[in-house]
């Protein structure tokens, strides 16, 4: 399997039942809802026959035990639950796949990127359920404790932007505000072409407004700046 551009395009999956299958060969990597926010073992194997068809390399997307608020609600747990939540998430999405990367999600990613111990206590359940003879590789945020938690376990790092999200004061915009999401392609490609010297892959959430107009958009942007011409 050829080796990933940089910035490559991941986009979290799974989550919902209209899902186009477009969506997964437009990704680079699809990190699939594995049970905690959303997501089952048919869903699961949906994702992983496009993206074996596709060509396209699969993630785990665990969360919180939280479906009913879609992981998206803080949460308060012991690092041993945590830990065993997550490796059970990641153990079974790779049931269907081999899987080599993780993405956390929702409160989770935010949890983990501000708290250490939290960001342990994830990471360790990840590569407990999917390292050896994989080195895991953890999508997040550019900076923070889940970087930090990754290089102590000695996984791989992909530095993470967000084509489809607004940023206040060097911040995401929190959800439900003004500005939060961006639903416009044109938008979204601009954003991913601002971010690509800075990260090493950029974002598109397979459950927000016209993803997948945006995920072309943004596909497009990459391999232009991917092809021969653009590297001079």
């Amino acid at each position: 399997m050829r080796a990933l551009p940089k910035p490559f395009l991941n986009v979290d999956a799974g989550e919902l039942p209209d899902e186009p299958d477009e969506l997964y060969g437009l990704a680079h990597v699809v990190n699939v809802a594995c049970g905690g926010h959303a997501g089952d073992d048919a869903s699961m194997a949906r994702v992983v026959a496009f993206c074996k068809r596709f060509g396209t390399r699969v993630g785990a997307h665990p969360s919180y035990p939280d479906r009913e608020g879609f992981g998206r609600r803080a949460t308060t747990m012991t690092p041993e639950a945590l830990e065993a939540a997550v490796a059970s998430q990641c153990r079974a999405l790779a049931a269907h796949a081999s899987v080599a990367y993780v993405k956390l999600h929702g409160a989770l990613y935010h949890a983990a990127s501000g708290d250490l111990g939290v960001a342990r206590a994830a990471l360790r359940g990840a590569n407990a359920a999917l390292g050896a003879p994989t080195v895991v590789t953890v999508i997040g945020p550019a900076e923070g404790a889940t970087r930090e938690a990754a290089r102590e376990l000695g996984l791989g790092y992909a530095r993470e932007g967000f084509a489809d999200r607004g940023v206040r004061d060097g911040a995401l915009v929190p959800r439900g505000e003004p500005g939060a999401l961006i639903d416009d392609p044109a938008k979204a490609a601009a954003r991913a072409r601002e971010l690509a010297a800075s990260v090493d892959t950029i974002c598109v959430h397979g459950d927000g407004p016209n993803a997948l107009a945006i995920a072309r958009a943004v596909r497009r942007a990459l391999d232009a700046l991917d092809a021969p011409e653009a590297r001079g």
